[in-house]
């Protein structure tokens, strides 16, 4: 022949190219499999480090629903069936804290309330974290107190009048396991009316990182041409 080929061989390579394409698909699919199974395993893993009980669901909701998928694509159904069992449970749960209706309610405490500073000296280390160099001054303590929900204390609210019609926050902190805007939105939005009540107009903060901010901003706070965050009451 005028390629130089057998007969055979003229049969035979197309199906060993086609054959060698196949295995190159083959390969690079099971790399993308194995890229979907780290891929899983990680978001698995980051759940783990989340301190609130929501945002714990939802990442693991999708790690695991990840999982079942890649464990359905390889063929490994008790891995596909273990975690469909979580994706489950995680379902379970986040219907649950949803539909849980939760009473919110206030404390007001005293500047030199006991509770008030061994809250502040236990969660100091966060409090840090997200209000940098707070301190606590007793005379900035005028308007007080803890935020509860179902009678359990979530979260502390320290400010004080300035310029008469002003509430000034020096501190609005959530403990990790509540942070789901709920506390905010409760003391920016319900409370409202009382703030009116006892003659403020405006309410001002600082966000001294970009996580309070964003927290701010969602709760309809607006940036001033001084650095400042103010909502009007």
């Amino acid at each position: 022949p005028a390629s130089g080929k057998t007969p055979l061989e003229e049969i035979i390579t197309p199906s060993h190219q086609i054959l060698t394409f196949a295995e190159q698909l083959f390969i690079m699919d099971a790399q993308l499999l194995q890229y979907i199974g780290y891929v899983a395993s990680g978001i698995i893993a980051f759940s783990m480090t989340m301190n609130s009980i929501v945002k714990f669901r939802w990442i693991n909701l999708l790690g695991a629903s990840s999982f079942a998928i890649y464990g359905f694509l390889i063929g490994a159904y008790p891995v596909m069936l273990l975690n469909g069992f979580i994706v489950l449970v995680d379902i379970y749960y986040l219907i649950k804290i949803y539909s849980k209706s939760q009473l919110f309610d206030t404390l007001q405490i005293k500047a030199n309330n006991q509770y008030l500073l061994k809250f502040l000296e236990y969660n100091k280390k966060d409090i840090q974290k997200y209000f940098p160099g707070f301190e606590y001054k007793a005379e900035k303590n005028t308007i007080s107190f803890f935020v509860l929900r179902n009678m359990a204390v979530t979260g502390i609210f320290l400010a004080h009048r300035e310029d008469n019609n002003i509430l000034k926050v020096g501190l609005d902190y959530v403990i990790p396991e509540y942070r789901d805007f709920k506390n905010g939105k409760y003391v920016y939005h319900h409370l409202n009316k009382y703030f009116k009540k006892v003659g403020f107009e405006r309410i001002i903060t600082t966000a001294g990182t970009p996580v309070h901010e964003k927290y701010l901003k969602k709760l309809g706070f607006k940036e001033t041409k001084e650095g400042l965050f103010e909502k009007s009451i």
